[in-house]
């Protein structure tokens, strides 16, 4: 919706719901104005998280096949096909709409049922091809990025990246249409050396290592081309070995730590001991505690200056109205002891306004 251009519609509807409602957002990947809205939109949010943000699920396995040519591709597809549709089905991905309609009148001229999804079809036609493709009456479905999210098909074993992603959190997205609830998938993705942006090869790296996949070798070299790839990688590798490095410090010897208030610190008995034995330990140890009941001490009493019991004084100013009915009391003592409390005018009391009920009541 948001990249749509519906921001200001989903805020103007949450807005306008109740607001002791019960809102849950589930997303596989959290870009910045996603997490505004939840600010903005949800009262004392509970963040859970399950592995790592932006992380395909581990029960996915993630195989890259890289290529010098684009008409690579379209051989690797056929010679495969088959074997996917016999492990169970499968969903081709493709980035334009035009390349979508080409690959599926390519695949129904080899005599495979195929089915066609894109952004250009209207909303009943696009729930008829995902009715029909969920009860299995075609066992291949090519789909743009419409597919990406929000469709829950169990069968779906195998996904093919016909078309690199347009960025890395669409193809999480994308590859997380299999291995579902548990069940084990196989994500393809073909990719075009000459072809295809090096930096998406970058952030596929960093996407497979998050996600405990192996990284061809050949894609590793392909990521080397993007100075920002190069130069993170550089930068974690100095860490690890120094992690102080980079930012203009030496690593810092350690040295004998002075103890401070309350400090347990283990190492504060060393080997050595001063000068003075172990009767000048105790005594420095008992001054350590002379220090810490001078400060409760010092603590208490500014606690009881600052902060007073409720009583008359207090009574004045906050409901005047009860101090008339507590004048009276005294003045019927006032024989037992000679306190009188000094009168002050009753404030005058405010109009009884009848609360209007909310309607959420």
């Amino acid at each position: 919706m948001f990249n749509l251009g519906f921001e200001p519609q989903v805020r103007s509807i949450a807005d306008h719901v109740r607001p002791d409602r019960q809102a849950l957002l589930f997303s596989a990947t959290f870009k910045g104005r996603i997490e505004r809205l939840a600010r903005d939109i949800l009262t004392d949010p509970i963040r859970i998280v399950q592995g790592e943000v932006g992380e395909a699920n581990e029960d996915i396995t993630q195989i890259v096949e890289i290529f010098n040519r684009w008409e690579e591709k379209w051989d690797w597809l056929t010679r495969n096909i088959v074997r996917f549709t016999a492990e169970g089905s499968v969903l081709i991905f493709v980035t334009r709409k035009a390349h979508s309609v080409e690959v599926a009148e390519k695949l129904k001229g080899r005599d495979l049922k195929v089915l066609l999804l894109h952004g250009d079809m209207h909303q009943s036609e696009r729930n008829t091809v995902i009715h029909k493709f969920k009860h299995h009456e075609a066992p291949i479905l090519v789909a743009t990025d419409v597919a990406s999210r929000g469709l829950d098909i169990p069968s779906i074993h195998n996904v093919v990246n016909y078309e690199v992603a347009r960025d890395i959190d669409t193809h999480t997205h994308r590859v997380g249409r299999t291995g579902r609830a548990g069940v084990k998938g196989t994500a393809y993705t073909l990719f075009v050396a000459n072809r295809d942006p090096p930096d998406f090869a970058a952030h596929l790296v960093r996407h497979l290592e998050l996600s405990s996949q192996t990284v061809p070798p050949r894609l590793f070299e392909i990521a080397n081309k993007c100075p920002w790839f190069v130069e993170n990688r550089a930068r974690a590798a100095g860490t690890e070995a120094n992690p102080r490095a980079g930012i203009g410090f030496q690593p810092r010897e350690k040295k004998d730590l002075r103890v401070g208030l309350g400090s347990s610190y283990s190492g504060f008995h060393s080997s050595t001991q001063p000068m003075g034995g172990p009767a000048t330990v105790a005594a420095s140890s008992a001054h350590q505690t002379d220090r810490l009941a001078a400060m409760k001490a010092a603590f208490a009493s500014q606690y009881n200056r600052r902060f007073v019991s409720a009583g008359v004084e207090s009574t004045k100013y906050t409901h005047p109205e009860l101090l008339g009915a507590s004048n009276k009391t005294s003045e019927v003592s006032g024989d037992s002891s000679d306190f009188r409390v000094p009168q002050t005018p009753e404030t005058p009391s405010a109009p009884e306004v009848k609360r209007r009920r909310s309607r959420w009541d």
